[in-house]
């Protein structure tokens, strides 16, 4: 599992990087929102149950015999709140972009004066 996940990770900053070195300006764009969109899937990747189950302390740790293995909570919940945060933050930028389009009346960033 840890091997798909290290693939899906490298590939969307695979993509995401590609993308930033477009001459569109819409495509940047995106390429920004899918580069913070691979760090978050790296954190929860990096922020879920270990497949040895020590380094992960269960929540109800005191509860009982049977506590199933839980993923650390601090880790979706910082991701949850960077999702929103580039939510934000890539409607800004869109909408920026077509303020820019607007004055320049082109989307490459090459032709701009």
């Amino acid at each position: 599992m840890s091997v798909v996940l290290a693939a899906a990770v490298g590939g969307l900053f695979a993509l995401g990087t590609f993308l930033l070195l477009r001459r569109d300006l819409v495509r940047v764009v995106w390429g920004v929102a899918v580069v913070s969109q691979a760090a978050n899937v790296y954190l929860i990747a990096m922020g879920g149950i270990s497949e040895g189950g020590n380094s992960v302390v269960p929540v109800l740790s005191g509860h009982g015999e049977s506590v199933p293995e839980t993923a650390d909570p601090l880790v979706q919940a910082l991701v949850l709140t960077a999702i929103v945060i580039s939510f934000g933050t890539t409607a800004f930028a869109l909408a920026l972009t077509y303020r820019a389009y607007q004055e320049n009346e082109t989307m490459d960033v090459q032709e701009w004066q």
